[in-house]
C-alpha cells in the first residue's frame, strides 16, 4: 500500500520568499532572474514554471526528484541567506506559490510561481542603489546585474530599477533596499580623537612637502 500525503487546499496561493540574481538578456530586451543553488543554471521570468535540472521529462515537482522551485516561508530567513559572501549581490524575491508544491518545515518546493517583489541591495560602497549594471558574469544569452548607486555608476551601462521592472513584466515590482547615509567622518568624534586625525594629517602633509622637495631638487641637478 503507498501512503498519500496530506493534500492542502487553500482558500489563496501560498507566499515564500527567496533570493536570486538579476539578469538581462544579451539583447537587453528581456529580464529576469536565476537561482543561487542547483537550479542557477536555467534563468527565470517573472511568471514561469520550473524545469527539471537534469533534463528529466516529468513535472516538477516531483517526489522522487529535487527539481523545481524552492522558497522560505519566513523572510527573514531568506534575508539571512544574503549575509553570505557569495549570496551579497543577490536579491531578495517575494512570491507567489502557484500550482502544486509539497510543504517542508521551513518552506516549499514547487513548479509554477510569480514573483511579486523584487528588494535590491545597498550598492558595493553601501550606499543605496540606483539601478541594475554588469556584474561581470552571466549564463549562455544572458548577463547578470547587480547594484549600483548613481555615484558609482559613472557612465558605465546600466538600467534603472524601474526599467528592470518594465523589462521584466508581469506586473513585478522592484524597490531599493537599506544602503548606508553619508555622514561627516567628524562626527562624534572626541578632542582626543580629533587631535590624532589632525596628527595624521600633518604627518601625511609632512611626506608630500618632502616628495615635492625632492623633486625640485632632482630639477635643478638636470
Amino acid at each position: 500500500m503507498r501512503l498519500r500525503l496530506p493534500e492542502e487546499r487553500p482558500t489563496e496561493p501560498p507566499t515564500g520568499y527567496k533570493i536570486a540574481h538579476p539578469v538581462l538578456s544579451q539583447d537587453g530586451t528581456r529580464a529576469g532572474f536565476t537561482g543561487v543553488s542547483l537550479g542557477g543554471a536555467l534563468p527565470y521570468g517573472v511568471l514561469d514554471e520550473a524545469r527539471c535540472v537534469y533534463g528529466l521529462r516529468h513535472r516538477t515537482p516531483h517526489r522522487r526528484c529535487d527539481c523545481g522551485f524552492h522558497c522560505v516561508h519566513d523572510r527573514t530567513a531568506a534575508e539571512a541567506l544574503l549575509c553570505t559572501a557569495e549570496h551579497r549581490a543577490a536579491v531578495l524575491l517575494e512570491v507567489t506559490v502557484l500550482g502544486a508544491y509539497i510543504r517542508f518545515e521551513r518552506g516549499f518546493r514547487y513548479g509554477r510561481q510569480r514573483v511579486r517583489t523584487a528588494t535590491v541591495g545597498p550598492c558595493a560602497c553601501g550606499s543605496v542603489a540606483a539601478g541594475l549594471t554588469d556584474a561581470g558574469w552571466g549564463r549562455p544569452g544572458w548577463r547578470g546585474v547587480a547594484a549600483v548607486c548613481a555615484g558609482c555608476v559613472r557612465g558605465r551601462g546600466s538600467v534603472s530599477l524601474a526599467g528592470f521592472a518594465r523589462l521584466a513584466g508581469e506586473g513585478l515590482r522592484v524597490r531599493a533596499g537599506s544602503g548606508i547615509a553619508a555622514v561627516d567622518p567628524s562626527a562624534g568624534l572626541g578632542i582626543s580623537e580629533l587631535a590624532a586625525e589632525a596628527a595624521l594629517l600633518q604627518a601625511r602633509l609632512d611626506w608630500f612637502q618632502t616628495q615635492l622637495a625632492r623633486l625640485d631638487e632632482g630639477g635643478e641637478r638636470g
